[in-house]
């Protein structure tokens, strides 16, 4: 299976490099200097890395061949990938592994089918097809995805009231109780000392 490593930003600079947006652990092994990745789409490579640096916490890499920033600007969106075996971490998939799992709910009700995983700034989130057509985001989380079981076909989700579509008349909002009301700023009720 094809594993993505990275996806190509913005160039940076006009010798021909560019910002990537990383999808792996170990950027300094699968990134070193002279290692060949294969592209999708495919017509983009193989891209061969010639220089890798760290700027400004972000990872710029150079490619043979490419050695203006037009030639940087035409890479852009194009993904990195490597073959893959399957995970042998635990707690650890590849977003392959997950693509295709039944999810069901803690009760064996099944909620939907996992389209695949993206990466979002605060945490990852599988990407859920309900019964009904509805995509729905679902933090992947440990306390919403208690269990994830590939060799199953399946993940079991523990999701708080409202997170999936087909479950919206019980979102849970929390609402100001009563006693709330009396310790807002400007409320107009008196304080139970008896100060106004």
């Amino acid at each position: 299976m094809e594993l993505t490593v990275a996806r190509v930003g913005k160039a940076h600079g006009l010798r021909g490099e560019v910002a990537l947006d990383l999808r792996t652990d170990d950027p300094e092994e699968r990134l070193a200097v002279g290692e060949r990745l294969e592209t999708r789409p495919a017509d983009a490579g193989p891209l061969t890395v010639a220089t890798v640096r760290v700027h400004q916490g972000r990872w710029l890499v150079g490619f043979e061949g490419v050695r203006d920033r037009t030639g940087a600007e035409a890479l852009r969106g194009v993904e990195l990938v490597v073959e893959a075996e399957a995970s042998d971490e635990e707690d650890a998939w590849y977003p392959h592994e997950l693509a295709g799992l039944r999810a069901e709910g803690t009760d064996g009700r099944v909620l939907g089918r996992v389209e695949g995983l993206e990466h979002l700034p605060a945490h990852d989130v599988l990407v859920l097809r309900e019964p009904d057509g509805a995509r729905t985001l679902v933090p992947f989380v440990r306390q919403i995805v208690p269990v994830v079981d590939v060799a199953g076909g399946r993940v079991v989700l523990d999701p708080p009231g409202g997170l999936l579509a087909s479950d919206a008349e019980h979102l849970e909002v929390a609402a100001p109780s009563a006693g709330d009301a009396a310790a807002e700023p400007g409320s107009q009720d008196a304080s139970a000392d008896g100060e106004a």
